[in-house]
């Protein structure tokens, strides 16, 4: 099973814990900050790492209750109607997703009634949709 880890931290070496999950996997990791600096993502460059995964791993801190600016950009320009959805595209059709986020707050932090009084799953719930929308299998950890 080919993983390709799709990394969108513009800060990582600030990041202890996202540096620990990315040096525990054998897996090829696309840092995009590192890769697109001055944000011009290479549009097939991505699609075709897209394609050739099985499992994709979104990895990311999440900023003001949603993904970073380049992560919001990668998925405005990479996933192309016609490619990633729309009647005729069907690129990620049946591909298994994974979310690995990071907040600057505690777990409980994220819960009906608490500090931030709503879910982490609740404040993605656009990603998630998008990932409906191009046919993927969202994978959930246990």
């Amino acid at each position: 099973m080919k993983i390709t880890i799709f990394l969108f931290h513009p800060d990582l070496k600030m990041s202890s814990v996202n540096q620990a999950l990315i040096k525990s996997i054998t897996t090829e990791v696309k840092n995009i900050y590192e890769l697109y600096p001055d944000e011009n993502i290479n549009i097939k460059a991505e699609q075709d790492a897209l394609v050739k995964s099985d499992r994709i791993i979104f990895q990311f801190p999440m900023y003001w209750y949603s993904v970073p600016p380049l992560m919001k950009k990668w998925f405005d320009l990479v996933l192309e109607h016609g490619w990633a959805y729309g009647s005729k595209g069907h690129a990620l059709d049946n591909k298994e997703v994974l979310v690995a986020v990071s907040t600057g707050a505690h777990l409980a932090d994220y819960q009906l009634g608490s500090k931030q009084n709503h879910t982490i799953n609740e404040y993605l719930l656009p990603l998630f949709s998008t990932f409906t929308s191009t046919r993927m299998k969202i994978l959930k950890l246990a």
